[in-house]
């Protein structure tokens, strides 16, 4: 099973789903499907523990064993006693069973569970002359049948017991807050984003500790799960130890050896805070986190840096009557106003009038459920004017040009309609913005690390004509990176900018720069004719130089928003790359002008026998074969080639290549810069003028059924007649296009070429 694809389904308390498919990218799942109460997903037996292990938000990860059809409790009862039992429950050990849904007979969930348990049993005692005994507590083996109509799938719990349990809460208060549920509230308030830069936490109103802990455990990388000594799949009969046990040692090297942010906790009651340090003692978090006894009133920073302030206050719901908890958040309200400017805040409320007695304002509300009250998260920017912190760059409402109110009318609607999509597509990385208002030019794009989930946004503004005062475009930049962090609540030390002008005396492009493959590789290979804008940019964008991994489809690279002109994953060929995967088994795959050989990396993902990725640049096959490495690809069926693309096209012509390089090729991917006058390469390279010969001499390497995909990204590309005349050639333009790019549907031109009959 360790080696074989499962499919799995991961429930969520309502209101996290979106943020249990990110923690699934990050841990390589793949099929990903949301769904209100949970995320369906497939990936090996090891993606399966991952997600116990480090899932921080999910309640429980089931994996599918059976599906059947039954219309009645009868065949419900046969179908389940077909089952091959033995091979997961061990008759001498204990069982749990479940059954919920809709079912169109089977209407008392308890009875659907009873017969589950019947079929089990008298299976594995016809089998082996024993049957297991029932233990609904912690139980070696735990199903659950789950009917949608008719049809029934049944279900192993991974977990065994909810997850939430993490096992340091013993001591609660009277109403305690679920631990995945206040891993979801840090994580919606960016609480990993701000412990990376150091960031102080504080919850004014701990109880029994969970968010201070939680919040502990997310600084430290520790995984959610380390210290639990009980899951569903320790019992099960197909339980790989020696995985698990692999996985837990790199959990626990994984952990950081200290944490530099500040990180309390603080109420009024002081048997709370007895619970709350024995939960952190237990945790083994207690020497990071600082517990006093203290009312709202009185809280303060501990320093002058900003931090976040998230908290569960009492609702009125079950702990004393409305008009306390109205009392509690007026006082919490006058708190954060008074001492925490420049914070940001998290409360969650479950009333309309306990949030109007804050008297702040949220600039983003998100819908929780908090068991079976219905609550909302409330993130606050308690920024103020003079604040030493990258939110004074932000501009208050009543700031905003026209023109500025309408790049952020924009950018909401955009983050709203592209959010949905790469949702359903799975995609964390794409194009937000892209110079939808001329006056504000600039393509915008986002990225998500994979490991942390924290978001940046690459920035690219194109050079204004000279027609265009400098002092204006300058203002357009700085109104953008103010309007930036607000929006798209993105921090101002992830927003990394770039701005692209010619120097004087450089060579022009024979098309407008984009930040797509193509033109990104002209603008790379004929880096002296551009500048990075020098320090005016730096002090307004507020960048540290980053590199991160990102995740794309289940595989994993590294992007560099800081150091290069290009990030290494040009995110308009998404969809040209997933066709090489799905083309590339058994085939021999070419790269030519490879850069960061994400394709070739698509194409080994799809069981290519082996690939060739040639490129001039020694910095760009180093991080190509990091991209291989980042994968668990080895490079021994994968060649990296250092050389000028056309002579090794020419060697190849005339027979002098390595047999590992030598051709046929069955798929070949062809993407050539725009321009390049290179000093490493001879003479100049120009894809309007020497497409054709390009596309000759690599169809001359392709097998009798091979395939050319040829791409390029010059805005005013022709395609030869020479080229439809002497192969076949199919434009897929369009069918390449992601939903990020639709509205720049001449990013990029792609065509299928194939040798004629």
């Amino acid at each position: 099973m360790s080696s074989t694809q499962g499919t799995y389904f991961a429930i969520v308390p309502r209101g996290l789903a979106d943020l249990l498919a990110r923690e699934l990218m990050a841990i390589d799942a793949t099929q990903l499907v949301e769904r209100p109460f949970g995320v369906q997903f497939s990936g090996s037996l090891e993606v399966g523990y991952r997600a116990c292990l480090w899932s921080r938000v999910a309640s429980r990860v089931l994996l599918q064993l059976y599906r059947f059809d039954a219309p009645d409790a009868d065949e419900f009862y046969a179908q389940a006693l077909a089952c091959d039992w033995e091979t997961h429950v061990d008759p001498a050990g204990t069982l749990a069973c479940e059954f919920t849904g809709s079912h169109p007979t089977i209407v008392n969930t308890h009875f659907g569970a009873l017969r589950l348990k019947d079929a089990v049993c008298d299976r594995l005692r016809r089998v082996s002359g024993r049957r297991p005994e029932v233990a609904l507590s912690r139980p070696a083996v735990r199903l659950s049948a789950h009917a949608q109509g008719r049809s029934v799938t049944l279900w192993l719990d991974l977990a065994g017991e909810a997850l939430h349990r993490r096992g340091y809460r013993r001591d609660a208060t009277i109403a305690p807050l679920r631990e995945n549920l206040a891993a979801g509230m840090l994580l919606r308030a960016r609480w990993p984003e701000a412990a990376a830069r150091d960031a102080e936490f504080l919850d004014p109103m701990c109880g029994s500790g969970t968010l201070v802990i939680e919040a502990a455990l997310i600084a430290a990388h520790r995984a959610p799960a380390l210290l639990r000594d009980y899951f569903g799949f320790l019992g099960w009969r197909q339980h790989d130890a020696a995985l698990w046990q692999r996985l837990r040692a790199e959990a626990r090297c994984a952990v950081l050896p200290q944490i530099r942010s500040t990180i309390r906790g603080s109420d009024i009651d002081a048997d709370a805070l007895s619970h709350a340090q024995a939960n952190a003692a237990r945790a083994e978090v207690a020497h990071w986190v600082h517990f006093e006894q203290r009312p709202i009133a009185s809280v303060q920073p501990m320093s002058p840096r900003a931090g976040l302030i998230c908290t569960n206050p009492p609702y009125g719901e079950r702990l004393g009557d409305a008009a306390e908890a109205e009392a509690l958040y007026a006082e919490l309200g006058r708190a954060l106003r008074e001492h925490f400017a420049g914070w940001d805040a998290a409360l969650l409320s479950a009333t309309p009038q306990t949030s109007h007695a804050l008297r702040l304002r949220s600039y983003r509300v998100h819908k929780l459920w908090n068991g079976p009250i219905p609550c909302r998260l409330l993130r606050i920017d308690l920024g103020a004017p003079g604040a030493e912190d990258a939110r004074a760059r932000r501009l208050e409402p009543l700031a905003l040009s026209s023109g500025a109110a309408m790049l952020a009318n924009r950018l909401q609607k955009n983050r709203r309609q592209l959010e949905r999509q790469a949702q359903r597509a799975a995609v964390s990385c794409y194009r937000l913005y892209d110079a939808d208002m001329p006056e504000y030019a600039f393509a915008i794009d986002r990225y998500v690390e994979a490991d942390s989930g924290a978001v940046h946004l690459q920035v690219q503004e194109y050079a204004p004509p000279r027609t265009i005062d400098p002092q204006a475009a300058r203002r357009r930049r700085q109104e953008a990176l103010a309007v930036l962090p607000r929006e798209l609540q993105v921090p101002a030390d992830r927003i990394h900018l770039r701005v692209r002008r010619r120097r004087r005396g450089g060579t022009p492009l024979r098309d407008p720069e984009s930040a797509s493959e193509g033109a990104g590789r002209a603008v790379r290979a004929r880096a002296r004719a551009y500048e990075a804008v020098g320090a005016d940019v730096e002090a307004e964008r507020g960048v540290s130089q980053r590199r991160f991994i990102v995740q794309e489809a289940g595989l994993r690279f590294r992007v560099d928003l800081d150091e290069h002109f290009d990030s290494g994953l040009f995110l308009d060929q998404r969809l040209t790359r997933a066709r090489i995967r799905d083309g590339a088994r058994g085939a021999r795959f070419l790269n030519l002008f490879c850069y960061t050989a994400s394709a070739s990396v698509y194409a080994a993902a799809g069981g290519a026998r082996s690939s060739v990725s040639v490129d001039l640049s020694p910095p760009n096959l180093r991080w190509a074969a990091e991209n291989f490495r980042l994968n668990g690809l080895g490079t021994a069926a994968h060649h990296l080639v250092r050389a000028d693309c056309r002579e090794w096209l020419a060697e190849a012509a005339g027979g002098y290549l390595p047999a590992e390089q030598a051709p046929p090729f069955d798929l070949i991917f062809l993407d050539p810069p725009t321009f390049s006058n290179s000093r490493r390469m001879r003479g100049v390279l120009d894809v309007q003028r020497d497409h054709p010969a390009l596309i000759f001499a690599s169809v001359q390497l392709l097998s009798a059924q091979g395939l050319l995909l040829f791409s390029t990204n010059a805005q005013r590309f022709r395609l030869d007649p020479a080229v439809p005349s002497r192969c076949t050639v199919t434009d897929i333009s369009q069918r390449t296009l992601p939903f990020d790019f639709k509205r720049n549907p001449h990013i990029h031109r792609c065509f299928e070429i194939r040798k004629q009959p």
